[in-house]
């Protein structure tokens, strides 16, 4: 395997740009030798001609054109790569909220991605629940959130409107009993419009399990003690979704909306709000546009 160096690429770039080796041995700060040897170096290497010096003037080789335009990338991309690692306008802290019931399977792959391109950024990631998060938001302790709510509020982003679904263990019989056994968590944004919806279809129903702990809800859906909602497409591999032929009603759907991705907010949040905006959209990471 033959590998180009990027000294001698910019040496190339250099002789092409100013028309001769001497001039670009002097905006290299280098020695009109030590280009010489680095040009011919790197035409030993492609086995290639990449000057024409058959004239008063070098001129490059049609070889020599071909190369230009990838030398130029390759540099460019080192060049950005040598930036974005250790400069220090990319280190610093940004701090994320997301709801408990959306972390997965969306933000790891999210979290990922912006690591990759900004391995010397400390992201914060808080879990909560919608109503938590937007007080927190409010004091100024996250720079971004996302929460779900049934329409789009002052200051929010809209980025997907999704169902809202029954989910209980696999193969469960805790949707069938009467009065059906719920679990939410107190503070849950999803328990109120599931309560309605049971109402409004005259459905009786009891609170089987109450509690501040998302895991806690988990294992009782899981163990069919009761059911629960989710957004689809968020269910754990150890629930699934209710198929009840209606004897449970339509829940309402859930918006995800982002808050914190205003324009100036600053590049590392635009970036992640880039991120955030395709994972939600189109189920994909996005490419963080370059800088």
């Amino acid at each position: 395997m033959r590998n180009l160096d990027i000294t001698t690429l910019r040496s190339f770039v250099a002789v092409a740009d100013s028309g001769g080796v001497t001039r670009a041995a002097g905006f290299l700060h280098l020695t009109q030798s030590a280009v010489s040897m680095q040009l011919k170096r790197l035409e030993e290497l492609l086995g290639l001609d990449l000057l024409d010096r058959s004239g008063r003037t070098i001129a490059l080789t049609a070889s020599g054109e071909q190369l230009l335009t990838y030398a130029r990338r390759m540099i460019s991309l080192n060049d950005e790569v040598v930036t974005r690692l250790t400069h220090q306008a990319y280190e610093g802290e940004i701090t994320l909220g997301v709801p408990h019931d959306i972390v997965y399977p969306a933000i790891p792959m999210v979290l990922k991605q912006f690591h990759a391109a900004y391995p010397r950024v400390k992201v914060n990631l808080e879990a909560s629940n919608t109503r938590e998060l937007k007080e927190r938001f409010g004091k100024g302790d996250c720079d971004l959130i996302l929460t779900t709510e049934t329409g789009q509020h002052n200051g929010a982003e809209a980025l997907v409107s999704k169902a809202l679904i029954w989910v209980g263990a696999p193969d469960g019989s805790a949707w069938r009993q009467r009065p059906v056994r719920l679990a939410f968590c107190r503070l849950c944004t999803f328990r109120p419009h599931v309560i309605n919806a049971l109402d409004t279809a005259d459905v009786s129903w009891e609170m089987g399990l109450e509690t501040d702990s998302d895991r806690t809800i988990e294992a009782a859906v899981a163990a069919d003690l009761a059911i629960h909602a989710l957004i689809e497409g968020t269910e754990p591999p150890y629930l699934e979704r209710i198929d009840h032929g209606g004897a449970l009603p339509d829940l309402p759907r859930q918006q995800i909306n982002l808050y914190g991705a205003a324009a100036g907010a600053g590049e590392l949040q635009d970036q992640l709000a880039i991120l955030l905006r395709n994972a939600f959209t189109d189920g994909k990471t996005a490419r963080l546009r370059a800088v």
